[in-house]
């Protein structure tokens, strides 16, 4: 039974990469009747800042770890077997100051973790989750993409391909919405600056 991890990361409930996001997982439940989606919305459940005692624990053996520091690795236990149970991830991102949305930080420090989703051998780091695939969703107020006079300004797509191969992630999709700042001075209409990306992500999706 084939399982979508499906993370929204703008705070706005009617953002653009929610609406992307929503359409995915439709398509992808059409093609997929049989599968399953969890389902995990940062903006309103964020992680926690990673502090001391967590990384006190995640360098502490498992079997010398105590019921403290257990408990502070609670939640990064949580995100990752979200992330190991799943076989692919469609992630919502608002772009925010030309990166990623904070939350959607905080949620990158929480599953990337030595010794279960990357680990170091004689020839560097290796990631731990193999066999998986990623579509990431970005809306952004301006164009960002590679070869536009703006595309060196974008930190969220390389970033988020780094993280995710790094892991071991390394079948990844964007689909970019970009322009979306057009929508606030009517320019254009929601509809038809979406047509474009709603049907690239149903293409990906399916």
């Amino acid at each position: 039974m084939p399982t979508l991890l499906h993370l929204d990361s703008s705070p706005l409930e009617g953002s653009i990469s929610r609406e992307l996001t929503r359409e995915y997982v439709k398509t992808w439940k059409n093609a997929h009747p049989d599968g399953t989606v969890i389902y995990r919305d940062l903006a309103a459940n964020a992680p926690k800042p990673v502090d001391p005692a967590w990384i006190y624990a995640s360098f502490t053996p498992e079997a010398n770890r105590t019921p403290e520091q257990k408990a502070a690795l609670a939640a990064s236990d949580e995100l990752i077997a979200e992330l190991e149970r799943a076989d692919e991830y469609v992630f919502g991102v608002a772009m925010h100051n030309l990166a990623i949305p904070s939350v959607l930080k905080l949620w990158v420090d929480q599953i990337v973790r030595s010794g279960r989703t990357f680990s170091y051998d004689e020839s560097g780091p290796q990631g731990l989750l193999h066999g998986k695939k990623a579509a990431i969703l970005v809306a952004s107020g301006g164009v960002y993409e590679a070869g536009t006079p703006a595309g060196a300004m974008n930190f969220v797509d390389p970033y988020l391909k780094m993280i995710l191969g790094f892991i071991g992630v390394t079948d990844v999709t964007f689909v970019a919405a970009g322009g979306a700042a057009q929508l606030m001075t009517g320019a254009v209409d929601r509809e038809t600056f979406l047509k474009p990306a709603l049907e690239q992500v149903r293409k990906v999706a399916a």
